[in-house]
């Protein structure tokens, strides 16, 4: 079995084209993603099939072009742009005689590189343990071939057995570890709800510039670069938003075409910001030609963690590197903001994009003005609990003339506490 291959190495790369429009990937998604590894491709070998070859999922032919391209090159790894068997990986190493990796392995590794918090490490070892184990046999092959006759237990097979047994118990212990984590970030979602604070969470094509956004609006300093997966553990940040309060907003790891289902199963804790916010930002870069390839692959994944029902409003950014669009706000037949043109590097649209924020998020709040008479102390310092105060006068008789805006249904709730009476305060 190869070792794990490591930046600055010499990679060949393999692309093929097939018929069906669902195996069909991104050639030049490929080449960004190696180069967010840290590793140079020397060399590109393509070609094109009605359906995978079983052995080498490329055909016998293209696997000896390969096979000689690593020689020639002195490359130290081959990369397919595709998900390999197990078995198709093994007999490409033995003929290439140089590690094989395939798409999966790449982003995951490209993971393992970005993770910074306990939790993001956490995450990306589940998926690699559990992508690791469908592949054990690898290095065992020599051991295996060792058994003895029937009823006999060869060392290899002792060997493997011992493996698994080991992955599974660190992908439990794992699994432990990140159901704890969940229940703090629940605890912590709960203590927003019960204040009622919206949360806005941006998510995206990666290195559709999430973060760059995300920098601009709360003044951070997250990590962000013109690489895939730049970002991985999420970040929140307070922010201000007129006419609606205390904002939480959500940067997210970026998404991909094919998103490695181990590496979505692993993420579901992280992902929950996106599936259980207010309102879902998804940001599109404007200047990229796949820009509608992109936007259909984030619904997928958006469907596949159950965020396809959360209200979505479309921000596509880098308008400055767009010469046919401008910033502004295209709203629908209600005249509801659905799309917003901005450009996050500049800051040219950014103050649209909050206009249509707020208008997104105020249609759940209500506004009234209530005479408070001096003896109602106890609502008066409710709601400035609250936070929900706009202005407040005295009037001649001593009365509290409080403007209030303020979550409808932190209004029922307050309502129901003070016994249904609220509505004999208000003026208008």
């Amino acid at each position: 079995m190869f070792d794990r291959y490591e930046a600055g190495e010499q990679a060949i790369l393999v692309h093929v084209n097939f018929t069906d429009e669902d195996e069909r990937e991104d050639l030049q998604e490929l080449k960004m993603l190696v180069g967010s590894a840290g590793v140079n491709a020397v060399a590109t070998v393509t070609g094109s099939r009605v359906a995978p070859h079983p052995k080498y999922f490329v055909g016998a032919g293209k696997a000896e072009e390969i096979a000689e391209y690593v020689k020639s090159q002195q490359a130290d790894v081959v990369i397919f742009n595709h998900a390999l068997s197990p078995a198709q990986e093994r007999n490409l190493e033995a003929l290439c005689e140089a590690r094989v990796l395939d798409r999966t392995t790449l982003i995951l590794d490209i993971f393992a590189q970005r993770a910074r918090t306990h939790e993001g490490k956490l995450q990306v070892e589940l998926a690699q343990l559990r992508h690791m184990s469908t592949r054990l046999i690898r290095g065992w092959t020599h051991l295996e071939r060792q058994k003895g006759g029937i009823g006999l237990r060869g060392p290899g097979e002792t060997q493997l057995e011992t493996d698994r047994r080991l992955l599974r118990a660190r992908i439990k212990q794992i699994l432990q570890r990140l159901e704890k984590v969940g229940k703090q970030r629940e605890q912590g979602r709960r203590a927003r709800q019960r204040a009622e604070i919206p949360t806005v969470s941006l998510a995206g094509y990666t290195n559709a510039g999430k973060s760059t956004l995300f920098n601009r609006i709360t003044t951070s300093e997250v990590y962000a670069a013109d690489q895939l997966f730049a970002t991985l553990d999420p970040t929140l940040r307070k922010i201000d938003i007129d006419d609606v309060g205390k904002v939480i907003l959500a940067d997210t790891v970026g998404f991909i075409r094919h998103l490695p289902h181990d590496l979505v199963a692993a993420f579901k804790a992280t992902l929950t910001e996106t599936r259980e916010a207010d309102l879902l930002l998804h940001v599109v870069d404007c200047a990229d030609e796949r820009m509608a390839e992109n936007i259909e692959q984030v619904d997928i994944v958006l469907e596949e963690i159950e965020a396809n029902e959360v209200p979505t409003m479309l921000v596509f950014n880098k308008v400055d590197q767009h010469p046919d669009q401008a910033p502004r706000i295209e709203r629908d037949e209600d005249g509801v903001p659905q799309k917003v043109w901005l450009s996050a590097l500049s800051g040219d649209g950014l103050p649209l994009l909050y206009q249509a924020i707020s208008e997104r998020l105020s249609g759940s709040m209500v506004t009234h003005q209530l005479r408070i008479p001096p003896a109602e102390g106890r609502l008066r310092s409710r709601l400035y609990q609250l936070d929900c105060v706009d202005n407040e006068a005295i009037d001649e008789s001593g009365n509290s003339l409080v403007d209030v805006r303020v979550p409808a249904v932190e209004w029922q709730r307050l309502d129901k506490q003070f016994d249904y009476q609220l509505e004999k305060y208000i003026t208008h």
